[in-house]
């Protein structure tokens, strides 16, 4: 599966093409984002830098979570706009520009939100987005950075200015799709979930019936339920034996809508660092991946998915109001935040 781009059209020219592309750029997405930081830190008056500046060894950097809930961090509504420019610099060094443009409509939807629940739900603010760097941008050492708020949280480490970590990566989006307003139809994460429907349906009644694991969908993502510290989540990803549809049972036209929906993740993030996920998985063996829905095959219903291979694990649930708000994560089974997985 290495560096195939999301088109499906372009599947075959993009083995070569993303794989050559991210090794021209191997050391530059690291040193940009280490330059971003450095900036954003500098812009940042000393009562700014004791909310935003943590130690790399910090409890705090395994601190996440995608709710709505208290954090640590600077809050972009602290900043003034020459320091949020600055962050959103930061931002754009961390993401491919799919990733960008999903990470900023994310949080746009609060504002959608706010004028739904008026007031009755928790605190609604597209300027409740947290950025947290931790130990010292640079091209030498070990350090790293995260952005987080209501349905986003994004965590990266870096060491000798390359990076070696960029999960957990999650984003979300409620409403998954505005159904009115001036932004009816504006469905954020679309092709998370058309994606895995098209699998879905080309399947033939025997792999259907592997690949559907449950008839009901679970409430939400099994990361959402281990928790870690200070009422975050758990800093490894959930360990479960794999279900569902195996790659080596498809086709190749299903083989290759698998493909489009593991890079339409991937492709989220620069492009070195989706060349790394891909890679992993190429390394590992890409047979052993397997695809599993839960709910119905109907994205007006309750419904979630799982991909998982020995390197990674996508999560995927919109089952919240009436299938109408989704939660989308990657995970690295080889551990998140820069740490080794823990042995079972």
């Amino acid at each position: 599966m290495r560096g195939l781009k999301p088109s499906l059209a372009l599947a075959s020219v993009g083995v070569i093409g993303l794989a050559l592309w991210a090794s021209a750029f191997v050391d530059r997405t690291g040193s940009d984002m280490a330059t971003s930081a450095q900036r954003f830190v500098a812009a940042l008056d000393e009562a700014q830098k004791g909310q935003g500046v943590f130690p790399f060894d910090s409890p705090e950097r395994l601190n996440w979570h995608f709710i709505p809930r208290p954090r640590n961090g600077l809050p972009i509504k602290a900043m003034s706009s020459a320091q949020r420019a600055l962050a959103f610099g930061l931002l754009q060094a961390g993401l491919g520009a799919e990733g960008r443009l999903k990470a900023t409509t994310i949080m746009s939807l609060e504002a959608i939100l706010k004028d739904q629940e008026k007031g009755s739900g928790p605190v609604r603010d597209p300027e409740l987005y947290f950025f947290s760097i931790f130990g010292t941008p640079s091209d030498r050492g070990r350090w790293g950075w995260r952005v987080e708020g209501h349905h986003l949280s994004l965590n990266f480490v870096l060491e000798e200015g390359k990076i070696v970590a960029a999960t957990p990566a999650f984003f979300g989006a409620n409403p998954a799709e505005v159904r009115e307003g001036p932004r009816q139809g504006l469905r954020t994460l679309a092709e998370l979930e058309d994606r895995a429907l098209r699998l879905l349906q080309a399947l033939d009644s025997d792999q259907r019936q592997a690949a559907i694991v449950s008839s009901e969908a679970p409430k939400d993502i099994k990361s959402g339920s281990l928790k870690g510290i200070d009422g975050g989540l758990s800093a490894q990803p959930p360990v479960d034996p794999f279900e569902g549809l195996a790659f080596e049972k498809m086709n190749d036209n299903q083989r290759q809508l698998l493909r489009a929906l593991v890079e339409s993740y991937a492709a989220d993030m620069p492009p070195e660092v989706a060349h790394e996920w891909l890679d992993e998985i190429r390394r590992a063996g890409p047979e052993q991946i397997h695809f599993a829905w839960t709910g119905p095959p109907d994205r007006n219903e309750p419904h979630g998915y799982k991909v998982q291979g020995p390197t990674f694990l996508i999560e995927f649930n919109n089952t919240q109001n009436n299938a109408n708000h989704i939660h989308s994560l990657w995970r690295n089974m080889l551990g998140d935040f820069g740490l080794k997985m823990a042995a079972k």
